[in-house]
């Protein structure tokens, strides 16, 4: 049986693509395939008729551009589930910080919201909002290369690092651009994301935000690369900077105020706190993490390699979810913070992961690195996959979802101790590598044995770990009904 998620993680998602210009039935096979990639399989029977594809001949597999052999579309088509009620995106309006946005995403403040074009065609295609490139009143020199990214088993992309600075346009030149933003869009939210030198600076920058008709600020206290004492995380770790930038701030404007926190620390609460204490209307969280992602062992020279050095930069990209997640808990639960707004960001490319930030306590969605690798147009299968999954969960609104999954999550010391969950193999579907054998002979509690090429399980020395139902490339193991432990 054909597993459409691997099928279509082999799609190159091409611009222009040549397999839906050649379908003669005006379908969008393109569009199909990058929504089963973006786990919105829902959506991605819109965009077929799976009776119409297995009559038809395949010229869309003929214009398949590949690197092995062309996707096989039809195949992928026909396994689809049958089209239902199209979601209705009104179910993804919220009110965030007093200002209602159509849905929860904006573009975070990067490359990806710095220039009119940019965010005028983003808010065209569905964005609620765009975080625009924090501004400075300094033009800093960009250095290049500045990206390198992480990749693992054909995956290229599975973490991102950036040498990204601040805007390096004239600050009077961002100002227009926020103007003729709100001009164009004004049922858009626009937000200006600023950072300062000096308190001086950071009132200014505010009074010039709000001049420019920003509905919003963002204070970046949180930048990891920024060259300079006094800028970026380096404030965001010193509570009593955060406090006097936020109010700073808060002196310039009265426009809501969101501070957006750095993850190089151990713990987000006390610089968050300050902020509020400050005046901060809101919480935005995780920024980039610092990191070296890899060195070029020919000539010892860390990556990104700028005429032969390196620097430590921010770090991105799928990989961070799991610390973002953390620290949206974090201050979601802290006493001091109680009903603070949080926009989220951190490692989001697909419609699951923003309902995971929704649950965790988000009421507003940020990215930057899913667009920079795929684009804008991953807008769609974000607003079809989350408002699909609204309604076929009974809930009406995505407010309704803010934090339902928080009083799940409960100190280590009071989870369930005294039952374990056996592991429960599908043979039909095992392939027979014997990869689960191999992890928990070598990495769990040899309790997996190959017989007749299939794996047996010795439940005397299970203690139910679930590491081989992880490692299995098949998905050929599930779980069994949990138990007291023998």
């Amino acid at each position: 049986m054909l597993n459409i998620c691997s099928e279509a993680a082999r799609c190159l998602l091409c611009d222009r693509a040549g397999c839906t210009a050649a379908c003669p039935k005006g379908f969008d096979p393109a569009g199909m395939l990058r929504s089963v990639r973006f786990e919105n399989a829902a959506g991605a029977a819109w965009k077929v008729d799976a009776a119409g594809c297995a009559a038809c001949e395949g010229p869309c597999e003929k214009a398949c551009l590949h690197d092995d052999f062309p996707l096989r579309i039809r195949q992928v088509a026909a396994a689809l589930p049958g089209r239902h009620a199209g979601p209705e995106y009104s179910n993804l309006a919220i009110d965030f910080l007093g200002v209602h946005c159509e849905n929860p995403f904006f573009l975070s403040s990067s490359v990806v919201a710095s220039s009119y074009e940019m965010c005028a065609r983003a808010l065209s295609m569905g964005w609620a909002g765009v975080v625009y490139k924090t501004i400075g009143l300094f033009i800093p020199q960009e250095v290049s290369p500045r990206f390198d990214a992480i990749g693992k088993e054909g995956t290229p992309f599975v973490g991102f690092r950036n040498l990204e600075q601040i805007s390096d346009h004239d600050p009077d030149e961002n100002f227009e651009i926020l103007r003729r933003l709100k001009a164009a869009f004004p049922e858009k939210v626009i937000v200006s994301s600023i950072m300062g030198r000096s308190e001086a600076e950071w009132t200014e920058l505010a009074r010039r935000s709000e001049q420019a008709g920003a509905d919003i600020i963002e204070c970046n206290f949180s930048c990891p690369q920024m060259c300079g004492n006094g800028l970026g995380s380096d404030v965001g770790q010193d509570p009593e900077l955060v406090r006097a930038y936020t109010a700073a701030v808060k002196k310039g404007t009265g426009l809501p105020v969101l501070a957006k926190m750095t993850p190089n620390l151990a713990n987000m609460e006390p610089p968050a706190i300050a902020a509020c204490a400050a005046g901060a209307d809101g919480l935005a969280a995780i920024n980039t993490v610092k990191s070296i992602t890899g060195v070029d062992l020919e000539d010892l020279v860390p990556l990104p390699r700028v005429d032969g050095r390196s620097a430590v930069s921010g770090y991105s990209g799928k990989a961070v979810k799991p610390i973002a997640l953390r620290f949206i808990h974090d201050m979601a639960v802290c006493s001091q913070l109680q009903g603070v707004p949080i926009s989220g960001m951190g490692g989001m490319e697909t419609w699951r992961d923003a309902a995971e930030f929704l649950t965790l306590g988000c009421s507003n969605l940020q990215i930057t690195t899913a667009v920079m690798q795929y684009g804008y147009r991953i807008i769609d299968d974000l607003l079809f996959g989350l408002s699909d999954y609204l309604k076929t969960h009974g809930f009406s609104t995505v407010g309704q979802l803010v934090g339902r999954a928080l009083d799940q999550v409960v100190p280590a010391e009071k989870l369930n101790r005294s039952t374990l969950v056996y592991p429960k193999f599908d043979h039909s579907r095992c392939l027979g590598c014997g990869r689960c054998c191999i992890s928990c002979r070598d990495g769990g509690h040899q309790a997996i044995t190959m017989q007749k090429g299939k794996p047996a399980l010795d439940a005397a020395s299970c203690v139910g770990c679930h590491l081989c139902r992880l490692v299995c490339p098949a998905g050929a193991i599930g779980v069994s009904r949990r138990m007291p432990k023998p």
